[in-house]
């Protein structure tokens, strides 16, 4: 998969956990209630591990998009390497 694509599903990835917060009039009610939690606020730690299981996966795939970008661009996959000293 090329590092393009790869960002492009980490962006994908990464959306529900920016844009659902942003959406109140969605979540913006007392029902159904979870435990006795009105839904606005059982909704938003819900978020809370939906954007955690979504995270890490974009971190992961980023770090890979990451490695495909340097090699591409004629630098170590890795940071640290002897080109990179040269730029210090």
């Amino acid at each position: 998969m090329s590092a393009r694509r790869l960002w492009t599903l980490v962006g994908v990835l990464l959306a529900p956990a920016v844009l659902l917060p942003l959406w109140v009039s969605y979540y913006n009610r007392e029902d159904p209630t979870l435990l006795g939690f009105p839904f606005f606020y059982w909704f938003q730690f819900l978020l809370i591990v939906v954007s955690v299981a979504l995270t890490w996966p974009a971190f992961l795939l980023s770090q890979r998009a990451e490695r495909l970008d340097r090699v591409r661009h004629g630098l170590p996959a890795e940071p640290g390497g002897p080109r990179d000293q040269e730029r210090r």
